[in-house]
């Protein structure tokens, strides 16, 4: 033990839980879950509403994975693991789990955006055009009319497809990539900003992220922290440095640097990562594993980095 290390009793004490992953065993922290588990062996699995700061939603059912003695595939982000558990994590059902929900998504949902989509497809061998042509832009997804939604004919698949929300100049909202995982309701809500300026809002296919009555953001409860952004799986939320240059195809993250540094902005001392392209930055991030912020930033830190472009030139040499 080290005796620099006050914690290191604490960390020591906690007992392991061995289960078995494809054949081979691997032990890890009690109170872990199976996809926490399926990391430390090596396991690549797929995740889009999992986010490593916020409560597992469960809802893009994407990581689901075989356990032996469950009638039903279970959840690996949620699922805490218990000793003597034996899972499998490319099955037949598995497969077949993952690949029916990748092409639901991607029908009805603009995934280019999404991290390592392409790769995924590919690897579960997904079909989304068996579905049928895509429908068309819709003018009215935050108009609802009520009773059930009208069924297709099935030639067509209905998508999430509508006009880009530009209400600011901070952040845009393109709800056709959003896959209603949760994570920006919660991020927003009661698990770190307790704004509670966004909610789900519709019934079935209807459903999507709003603000109350469809307010724009400047006239919500939004604080503009961008903590939304932040943990948005797909691009339905981006900066509008990044949707301005993405538009004008100079977005190109392989020639983008990071930088960690402090937010010079109070003395909290939250951690800022700083993307510079082109020797501007183009956006703020903040590192998930930070004993201060864990990710979140005000306002401040998130977007106060536009000032540093808007300076102009008083002709000095």
């Amino acid at each position: 033990m080290n005796a620099h290390d006050p914690g290191a009793a604490g960390r020591m004490s906690v007992p392991l839980v061995t289960i078995t992953i494809d054949g081979e065993q691997v032990s890890v922290p009690e109170g872990s879950t199976i996809l926490t588990a399926c990391n430390a062996a090596g396991k690549d699995t797929p995740t889009l509403c999992y986010g490593d700061t916020l409560t597992p939603k469960n809802a893009c059912r994407i990581c689901m994975v075989e356990l032996k003695g469950s009638r039903v595939l279970v959840p690996s982000c949620s699922r805490k693991v218990q000793a003597g558990m034996e899972v499998m994590t490319d099955t037949d059902r598995v497969r077949h789990s993952r690949r029916l929900v990748l092409e639901l998504l991607d029908s009805s949902v603009d995934l280019s955006t999404t991290p390592r989509i392409t790769e995924w497809k590919e690897r579960y061998n997904a079909d989304s055009d068996r579905y049928g042509e895509r429908a068309g832009e819709s003018l009215t997804r935050d108009v609802h009319d009520p009773g059930e939604h009208h069924a297709g004919n099935g030639s067509i698949a209905a998508t999430m497809s509508q006009p880009d929300k530009i209400d600011n100049d901070l952040y845009v909202r393109e709800y056709s990539k959003c896959i209603l995982c949760y994570k920006c309701v919660d991020a927003c809500g009661s698990q770190w900003q307790n704004s509670f300026a966004i909610q789900i809002a519709g019934r079935g296919f209807d459903s999507q992220i709003s603000t109350e009555f469809a307010a724009e953001l400047p006239d919500s409860a939004c604080v503009f922290c961008g903590n939304c952004v932040e943990v948005c799986p797909t691009g339905a939320l981006s900066f509008k440095s990044e949707y301005d240059m993405r538009a004008a195809c100079t977005w190109d993250e392989s020639q983008q640097t990071q930088t960690t540094t402090v937010c010079t902005y109070c003395g909290v001392g939250c951690n800022v990562n700083l993307h510079v392209q082109d020797n501007k930055i183009v956006k703020v991030t903040s590192p998930h594993d930070h004993s201060v912020s864990h990710g979140n930033l005000c306002i401040k830190g998130r977007f106060g980095f536009v000032h540093v472009q808007s300076r102009e030139n008083d002709g000095a040499d």
